[in-house]
This record gives structure tokens, sequence and C-alpha cells, in this order.
């Protein structure tokens, strides 16, 4: 099975990082059937319109909006091993 992470940032928000930086860790956890993409919703604003995201940090596991804000840790892989 093969998840597909989204994680939608924008470069003045101060906990962005922190989300990408946990969902990296993950990949570097689950390995090669995650794939990452990092979303800039200022330069890429219509893929948020699209998904209802209205604040980031915000991660979408395969097309779904999971978690608004950076979750921590055990909140995520417990997500993505479902």
């Amino acid at each position: 099975m093969s998840l597909k992470v989204e994680v939608f940032t924008s470069p003045s928000c101060p906990y962005c990082p922190m989300a990408e930086k946990l969902v990296e860790e993950a990949k570097e956890e689950i390995g090669d059937s995650m794939e990452v993409e990092v979303i800039n919703i200022m330069t890429d604003r219509q893929r948020a319109v699209d998904y209802g995201i209205m604040a980031v940090p915000a991660i979408a596991i395969n097309g779904v909006v999971e978690f608004l804000g950076a979750p921590d840790k055990e909140e995520l892989m417990a997500k993505l091993k479902k």
C-alpha cells in the first residue's frame, strides 16, 4: 500500500517547519512506500482551496485532510499505519 502525504505550508508559518520535519521523520521510518509533497499555499493556493484548507500547517494523507496544525509523532504514525 502506498501513502501520499501532502504538507501544506506557508513561508510565514512558525509551525510549518516542525510539521515538515515530522513528516520527513515518518517517511524515514516507513520508507519508500510513502511519498511526501510539501505545498506552499502562497504559490499553490488553488490546491489549498480544493482541500478547503484555511490554516497551515495542514497534513493530508491519501487526499484526506487529517491534521490542521502539527500533530505529535505518535498521532501521525497511528494515522499513517491505518
